[in-house]
């Protein structure tokens, strides 16, 4: 019997595969299933029980696939290790079916802009690909609907922490930053550790792309990696062209995706291309019909001369760093929301620099206002509209109200994505009235 804890994308996901395969499931979630999945459950008849964790305890399972979410501190993952149970992640149950060659990215920022590029230059090089994992259709999901020759992953920690043979084929470290310190007893050398594990199968035939970052040069030598190591850095001239150079590689241009963090991203894509055999001109192609998905320096409207940009993906301190390198001129800054044990002394002299106002959003900002009013001023709202009305009232022709919270969402919207939409919804809304 394999039990699945928690039905969201990667339980549902776990469960339409192991269903596939013939593999007896149970499916329990501490929470409300949402009203399609538990359809879903219904109709291809895989128990199941919501609201709470319960009949789970009454038998011990041959294998356990935890959702990302779930804590190996929780009640019912301590229950499971004291009883021997092997617990897994859903993308190490995926990777024990999958036939395909893996492209697996993870870091604190940058995923899933790095993902969603590999993909498309797999797809414009009319590769067989999928695109999965935390960008929110899972790897056991697009397994148990079709195979694929490629499978293009962004990994998380939380979903790294419980491998036990995943091994990518290309396994990509965009970069490390404090991140989700909460999960790991605050202690950023747990995080790396976590982080690091996404090459910790790989042998000489496998590729890993380490980034120059000062965090991944100081931490790889203490971990036994027998990949083929490609160290990448890269560079913007004079004309924002991306100049990529690997170690004993060529140098080649590209023109993207605004700002430095970006280059990071292009540069990593383009080595993993090279390593999969794919032309260059095929990859320039690729790369100059890109787009990005939302939330993620994302343009919204000018409104008086004053440019708003959505940077609601920016859930951490790194993030809002290269968001605040990337503009040009004065900023009115939105940040706040649910505190991740933040350091903002890392980014207070880009603040100081380039922000003539912070305006927190949140239900508490104390943090915000305690440790910024002293450099820059600091105003305190509550609501979303609140907010950008006050941001209208701040800034002036030639400025930049950008929303890069640093903060996880769920203090006041669903998720990064609805309070990204709220600040769009807000700002066009803004603008109407001005017309």
């Amino acid at each position: 019997m394999l039990v699945i804890l928690g039905c969201g994308e990667s339980g549902m996901g776990a469960a339409l595969l192991a269903h596939k395969l013939g593999i007896p499931i149970f499916v329990s979630d501490a929470g409300s299933i949402r009203e399609d999945f538990r359809k879903q459950l219904i109709d291809l008849e895989i128990d199941f029980e919501e609201n709470e964790h319960k009949i789970i305890f009454d038998f011990l399972p041959t294998l356990v696939v935890k959702s990302p979410g779930i804590s190996d501190r929780s009640e019912v993952i301590q229950y499971y290790l004291q009883n021997s149970i092997d617990v897994i992640s859903e993308i190490e149950f995926a990777f024990m079916h999958c036939k395909g060659k893996i492209i697996a990215i993870t870091g604190s920022n940058g995923k899933t802009t790095t993902t969603n590029l590999i993909f498309h230059i797999l797809k414009t090089a009319k590769y067989s690909v999928s695109k999965v994992g935390n960008v929110g259709y899972s790897f056991a999901r697009s397994l148990s609907e079709a195979e694929f020759d490629y499978y293009v992953i962004e990994v998380s920690s939380f979903q790294l922490d419980t491998i036990k043979s995943f091994r990518p084929f290309i396994a990509i470290i965009l970069n490390i930053t404090p991140d989700h310190l909460d999960r790991y007893e605050y202690k950023f050398e747990n995080y790396v550790n976590s982080k690091f594990k996404i090459a910790l199968n790989q042998n000489n035939d496998n590729h890993i792309i380490l980034y120059r970052d000062k965090t991944i040069i100081d931490n790889y030598r203490t971990f036994e990696l027998r990949s083929t190591i490609h160290w990448v850095q890269s560079e913007l001239n004079h004309q924002d062209e991306i100049i990529i150079n690997e170690q004993q590689g060529p140098s080649l241009k590209y023109s993207v995706l605004k700002g430095r963090h970006n280059a990071m991203n292009v540069s990593c894509s383009v080595i993993a291309s090279q390593i999969l055999g794919i032309d260059n001109n095929v990859v320039q192609l690729a790369i100059d019909s890109f787009k990005n998905d939302p939330h993620r320096l994302e343009y919204v409207a000018s409104i008086e001369g004053v440019d708003y940009i959505n940077d609601s993906k920016a859930t951490n301190v790194d993030s809002v760093y290269w968001a605040l390198d990337a503009m040009k001129s004065k900023i009115v800054w939105i940040a706040g929301g649910q505190d991740k044990g933040n350091n903002y002394s890392v980014i207070l002299p880009l603040i100081q620099e380039k922000v003539k106002t912070l305006v927190a959003l949140g239900v508490n900002n104390q943090k915000l206002i305690d440790f910024f009013s002293p450099y820059i001023p600091v105003l305190d709202t509550h609501s979303m509209t609140e907010c950008v009305e006050q941001c209208m009232n701040i800034a002036s022709s030639g400025d930049k109200v950008l929303l890069s919270p640093a903060c996880a969402s769920f203090d006041l919207f669903k998720n990064y994505q609805d309070r990204g939409d709220q600040f769009k919804n807000a700002v066009i809304n803004l603008k109407e009235t001005r017309l």
